[in-house]
């Protein structure tokens, strides 16, 4: 499990609309929009005004997460966080070698 902040969030914004975008390559996909998550996230990642909280992640999920706060009138913040998964880890260690 892993939480993503949104750097962005303004708590004294009136109403603001909150955007999530995730960006691998050149493909950008609309991941919270509308005051929903769009499939296939929305089974496995929570949303909160201050972060996205995912269940599980998979090297699939490894890329560039966009949050974007729209405020009354013309305000707009923005902040990204770049997450890496890697492979999943050996289930024991190995012993060290002899010197």
């Amino acid at each position: 499990a892993t939480d993503i902040p949104c750097l962005a969030y303004r708590s004294g914004w009136n109403n603001p609309r909150i955007e999530w975008k995730f960006q691998k390559g050149s493909s950008l996909v609309l991941f919270y929009y509308g005051g929903q998550l769009t499939d296939p996230y929305k089974d496995r990642v929570r949303f909160s005004p201050t972060s996205i909280h995912f269940d599980t992640v998979t090297r699939e999920d490894t890329g560039k997460y966009i949050c974007e706060v729209v405020g009354d009138g013309s305000q707009i913040a923005k902040s990204e966080v770049n997450l890496i998964v890697q492979g999943a880890l050996p289930p024991h260690p190995k012993p060290p070698l002899p010197p």
